[in-house]
């Protein structure tokens, strides 16, 4: 290839690297009108954990038919209005969509079905005009404010990477934001997506600049939690006051088939705000070649987040995570990981001696 051509083609690459996310606006989100979702169930329905898994094709993969494969092809490319407010209106009622992208998936999704059992609507994950009316979509105009950064916020120094291994990890400080877009993006729930789709240019902030950010902060919910309930059939934690009401729930990753969660009933020992983390081998897990014990310094990237919450029994717990837009998708090494903030949410609304109880996919 020549010269000026391949010249030609690094620039289309780095043009393509460095082109931001797809813009959105405060007032698309701000004023997104109500549009109804189609009659067909969605894929990321948590009814569906309980049917069957479609027919594998010759080569083994599971197939599609033609309509599911057209409404993956339609699916918007980048986050919605309509998704960012009923992601935040939800989590303003402790009903906790996880990390705020604005994409149809599966913890928007469950939420969804969570507020309508809730609310009487109706089984189901739709959004529908009577769960967008009890939502107050049609009266909520406030879902994106302003944040002005503070000469705080622009002092921060960042680490640039956090290693993944361990012992590397234990000789760090503290395991801290990696960016300054990391930090925003956690701070107002929001994916790093999302919060570049909202501000465009947003690159080296100083104090005294303004933001688009989601206004996530809300009245939590005052009534004693009684109970809570690991439920691995749907990947949701869910707290119960008085009377059975549930009190608010959360999208959870619960276990794995290599390490499950524990089965029964326990109860929280105890709560720990940016906690250190202990890694032993011996009672825990093999992280590469690490076999003696480590102390990894506290940070929302240390491997369980910002809050640890012990349990009655041993080694496991809730606790929150360093990577928010997994939780409900990937497995964890026994324990129950939420978003950081869910489980900071959490760990106000608990006292030590509630009970927790982690149910199989029967209901047992």
């Amino acid at each position: 290839m020549s010269a000026p051509r391949l010249m030609g083609w690094c620039l289309v690459v780095l043009m393509a690297l460095s082109a931001p996310a797809l813009a959105l606006t405060p007032d698309e989100i701000n004023t997104a009108p109500f549009v109804a979702d189609p009659a067909t169930p969605s894929a990321a329905s948590p009814s569906d954990a309980t049917k069957e898994k479609p027919a594998k094709s010759k080569s083994g993969k599971a197939g599609k038919d033609k309509s599911a494969r057209k409404r993956d092809k339609d699916k918007p490319k980048g986050p919605q209005g309509l998704i960012v407010k009923v992601q935040v209106l939800l989590a303003r009622k402790s009903i906790s969509p996880g990390e705020i992208d604005g994409r149809d998936g599966e913890n928007y999704r469950k939420a969804l079905a969570q507020f309508r059992r809730q609310n009487a609507l109706g089984e189901g994950d739709r959004l529908d005009e009577a769960t967008w009316a009890a939502l107050g979509g049609p009266a909520a105009t406030d879902i994106v404010t302003t944040y002005t950064v503070t000469a705080k916020d622009a002092r921060m120094r960042f680490p640039h990477t956090i290693p993944h291994d361990f012992a590397k990890q234990a000789k760090m400080k503290r395991l801290d934001f990696t960016s300054a877009t990391e930090m925003y993006a956690e701070r107002f729930h929001m994916s790093e997506g999302l919060l570049k789709a909202l501000n465009p240019r947003l690159k080296t902030l100083k104090a005294g600049d303004a933001i688009s950010v989601l206004q996530v902060a809300h009245d939590r919910p005052t009534q004693p939690v009684e109970r809570m309930e690991a439920v691995k059939a749907t990947g949701m934690l869910v707290l119960y006051g008085p009377g059975d009401a549930i009190i608010a729930s959360y999208p959870a990753t619960i276990g794995s088939a290599d390490t499950p969660s524990p089965e029964g009933e326990y109860k929280v020992l105890r709560i720990a705000h940016d906690p250190r983390y202990e890694y032993d081998p011996k009672k825990n897990f093999q992280q590469g070649r690490n076999t003696r014990r480590l102390m990894l310094p506290p940070g929302p990237n240390n491997p369980v987040g910002t809050v640890w919450i012990a349990l009655s029994k041993p080694t496991f717990g809730i606790h929150g995570t360093p990577a928010p837009s997994q939780v409900s998708k990937t497995s964890s090494h026994g324990c129950v990981r939420l978003t950081n903030w869910d489980a900071e949410e959490v760990a106000a609304l608990i006292k030590p001696g509630v009970k927790m109880r982690f149910v199989e996919p029967s209901g047992s």
